[in-house]
């Protein structure tokens, strides 16, 4: 996806009110925007629209929030996502991340972050583009990890990852053994310090879940109060 010299978002949500308060203020921050009301017609505007991000809510009729990302991981691995969520369970945030998403942010929300997040998830989408292409293939303890195929393998074992788990393997994999602080990460990764921990958490709940599997080693250590360390042996 190519940049334009204006920020383009597509707004998919089913509550008239919450989708015309968002449109009004991102607008206010000088967005293009596209709406939809329904995950037909977000996955519809999507194809035609092509946007820089897009604010997704989780429970929209026709398809889901869920579905709707998965949709379009399908085509676009790069695309910011944000999935605007009025659920709090661990579990539902999880999937959103395990999908593809990037970030959410629960109902209700202040403009002013929300607004913080869009902007880091842009400049760290811009960042990205800039970038040299890394390697295409990097190995995370057992784990091979392949960046095209956003895959990893080990043995007879195969996961597939999202694009933000393998920026976060690839960064830990970078720091065998070190302690890696939650902002040091947040900003590595989310281009941001202002976004929530607690999607970093999730991003790696997510991660444990596929790579560290019964009879597999612990990889990845939580280092209460400061961050996480890859153990790297």
């Amino acid at each position: 996806m190519g940049f334009r010299s204006y920020r383009s978002a597509l707004v998919a949500e089913d509550d008239r009110n919450i989708r015309a308060g968002l449109v009004d203020a991102l607008e206010l921050e000088g967005y293009v925007l596209e709406e939809a009301a329904d995950g037909s017609d977000a996955l519809r505007n999507f194809t035609v629209f092509r946007p820089d991000l897009v604010l997704l809510d989780v429970m929209m009729p026709n398809l889901n929030g869920y579905e709707v990302c998965r949709r379009i991981r399908r085509g676009d691995a790069a695309t910011p996502i944000i999935m605007l969520t009025a659920k709090g369970e661990e579990i539902d945030k999880v999937l959103g991340l395990e999908l593809g998403a990037d970030d959410y942010v629960t109902k209700p929300f202040g403009l002013r972050e929300l607004t913080a997040r869009i902007a880091a998830q842009l400049r760290r989408r811009r960042l990205e583009s800039a970038a040299p292409p890394p390697a295409a293939e990097f190995a995370f303890g057992p784990w091979r990890v392949d960046v095209k195929k956003l895959a990893a393998g080990a043995g007879d074992a195969s996961v597939e990852l999202t694009v933000r788990e393998v920026e976060l393997l690839r960064l830990f994999a970078a720091h065998p053994g070190e302690v890696l602080d939650r902002n040091f990460i947040m900003r590595e990764i989310w281009g941001s310090a202002l976004t929530s921990s607690r999607t970093l958490d999730q991003h790696l709940v997510a991660l444990r879940r596929k790579l560290e599997p019964e009879h597999f080693p612990r990889l990845i250590e939580t280092v209460y109060g400061v961050g996480y360390r890859f153990r790297g042996e």
